[in-house]
């Protein structure tokens, strides 16, 4: 079947199909919040080591993000969707093999793939369903599949608590103490509990891609800018985009880090003392405090100054993890918990005010934000360097020192230079990381 041939979808069915797409990559990349503390304990990594899954995943963001833009202007949005799909389902089954050889490496390989995937997704989904419709509804449309994004954020730590985190774990002692054939039989048991959640990712992504394949989306009405004159560098040359860049980037590394440290935290016998079976539903509650966060930051934003919310937000974010450190218990535990909540306000603020008034300089801000994210795979790796040295209660320190920045990038980092022109047009800039 030719391409005229193929049966046009309408927009309310490509739309389903596409927050349907923002779920997957949502509930994907949370995910890692959970296989950390397994694969800690199965290759008996430290937690340096153990973060390499977080370098690893947001590092494809950095590496293929500029790649995926040719991608996209060579194959266009359809098979960019399709192509993403297919790749983060090739590294959704590189599993497979890496939980039947027991190979740390192979798995590392599967989410480098698996997050280019994503990362090809992210390029051509968020414009895709920006243009999917009349303009004027093009923010509720991003609204909605953000949302089924941060369902999937929520979802996906419960979900992969019981699936992956369900075996009992037994620590590196009581491993090296067992018989080599017993060892080797209980580290499969263990390796066995990752491959099937992701042998149905695999199979759950491959199917989409097929649909998406299969049909004909709906043509879109995009106008096309004028020839590119300006450059990365010429972004970088204002204050405020400068200072957003690094603010991203530490709020991509603190958030992600304080999800990826939170089950090995709320286990520890002076916090929680769970198993991390049970520790898996607080992650969710973490990443769902986000995702009510952002109906309640939206409303907040339109009756306040949202550089001065984003700061207050990060103010109390910079609290709730000195109670973090210096506390036990309960309170310990629902502290860094309560941090999701805060948390929701900041990519969409911070984005909003790095792009503001930059006119034809504004595609080039957004890239060196999306860019970014990329803290997502440092600060983690940093923080798990940390732990190994001080401990995991002290070394949360280095996300409280990443939110103080954006206490002060909130009430002073943000103002825009005096004399720079409005846009001339306002922009649509969302994405999920």
């Amino acid at each position: 079947m030719n391409e005229s041939q193929k049966p046009t979808m309408g927009t309310r069915p490509a739309l389903a199909l596409m927050t349907t797409i923002f779920f997957m990559w949502g509930f994907i990349t949370v995910l890692n919040d959970v296989l950390i503390p397994h694969l800690k304990a199965l290759f008996t990594l430290n937690y340096f080591q153990a973060m390499l899954v977080q370098f690893i995943f947001f590092g494809a963001y950095f590496v293929v993000s500029l790649p995926a833009g040719r991608v996209l202007a060579r194959l266009g949005y359809r098979m960019s969707v399709a192509l993403g799909l297919a790749v983060a389902g090739l590294g959704a089954l590189a599993f497979v093999p890496a939980a039947k050889l027991l190979s740390y490496e192979l798995f590392l390989f599967g989410l480098f793939v698996l997050a280019s995937g994503i990362t090809l997704l992210q390029v051509a989904a968020n414009p895709y369903v920006s243009l999917l419709g009349p303009a004027r509804y093009a923010s509720s449309r991003l609204n909605l599949a953000q949302a089924l994004n941060s369902l999937g954020t929520t979802l996906a730590p419960k979900v992969g608590g019981m699936l992956i985190l369900s075996g009992a774990a037994l620590g590196a002692v009581e491993i090296a103490q067992m018989p080599d054939a017993q060892r080797l039989a209980y580290r499969l048991a263990q390796a066995d509990l990752v491959r099937g959640p992701y042998l149905a990712l695999a199979g759950t992504l491959f199917v989409l891609a097929a649909i998406v394949a299969a049909c004909r989306l709906p043509a879109l009405a995009e106008t096309i800018a004028g020839p590119r004159r300006h450059t990365l560098a010429d972004a970088l040359r204002h204050r405020h985009v400068r200072l957003a860049v690094v603010a991203i980037f530490l709020y991509v590394g603190a958030e992600v880090s304080i999800g990826s440290f939170m089950i090995s935290y709320l286990s520890m016998p002076g916090i929680g003392a769970i198993s991390e079976n049970a520790a898996s539903g607080y992650v969710s509650l973490y990443w769902g405090g986000a995702m009510v966060g952002r109906f309640v930051g939206f409303a907040l934003s339109r009756r306040f100054d949202p550089a001065r919310l984003l700061g207050v937000a990060a103010a109390v974010a910079v609290a709730l993890l000195a109670i973090t450190i210096l506390t036990h218990g309960k309170v310990a535990m629902w502290s860094v918990v309560a941090i999701g909540l805060f948390n929701s306000v900041m990519f969409p603020t911070i984005f909003t005010l790095g792009i503001a008034r930059l006119g034809d300089l504004t595609d080039k801000a957004s890239s060196l934000l999306v860019m970014a994210i990329v803290g997502g795979a440092i600060v983690p790796l940093a923080q798990g360097a940390l732990a190994d040295r001080i401990g995991v209660q002290p070394a949360f320190v280095l996300p409280l020192a990443c939110y103080a920045f954006i206490v002060y990038y909130g009430f002073f980092g943000a103002r825009v230079a005096n004399g720079l022109a409005e846009a001339t047009a306002p922009a649509i800039a969302t994405v999920r990381h």
